[in-house]
């Protein structure tokens, strides 16, 4: 059985994005036989790195799923936010040699179109399932 953490963004969290896509994470792994092992919410995107993190450090976690939602703003904030996101997951993913896969969706979304891809959640809980299984080979 493939053992998950799993990171929760709430920056969003007065919207249900967040909380969707986290749930459709949750389907996602037990429809594949996978047990999320513990889950960590954080203020927001940004802050996703330091948690998948300290998830990866533990023996009882194969893989890290991070979810979350940057909408768009008046300025770039969001590609700035999204661009720390990624490398700080990239890096911790290398750093760890674990699977941590990118369910953040944006930046430049609307609420709208930020609401259409909540089932990114389950993408990336199915993402990392399929990485370890891939690697354990």
């Amino acid at each position: 059985m493939v053992r998950l953490g799993l990171v929760v963004a709430q920056f969003n969290k007065q919207q249900p994005i967040t909380q969707e896509m986290a749930e459709r994470a949750r389907e996602a792994a037990a429809d594949r036989g996978a047990d999320i092992v513990e889950e960590i919410e954080v203020p927001g995107s940004y802050d996703t790195p330091l948690a998948a993190d300290r998830l990866a450090r533990r023996d009882d976690i194969d893989a890290v799923v991070t979810v979350g939602a940057i909408i768009t703003g008046d300025t770039n904030h969001d590609q700035v936010i999204a661009d720390a996101a990624a490398q700080g997951l990239t890096d911790v993913s290398l750093d760890r040699d674990t699977p941590v896969t990118l369910g953040i969706i944006g930046p430049g979304m609307s609420q709208d179109e930020a609401a259409a891809r909540i089932s990114y959640g389950a993408t990336a809980a199915e993402s990392a399932i399929d990485l370890v299984s891939e690697l354990e080979e």
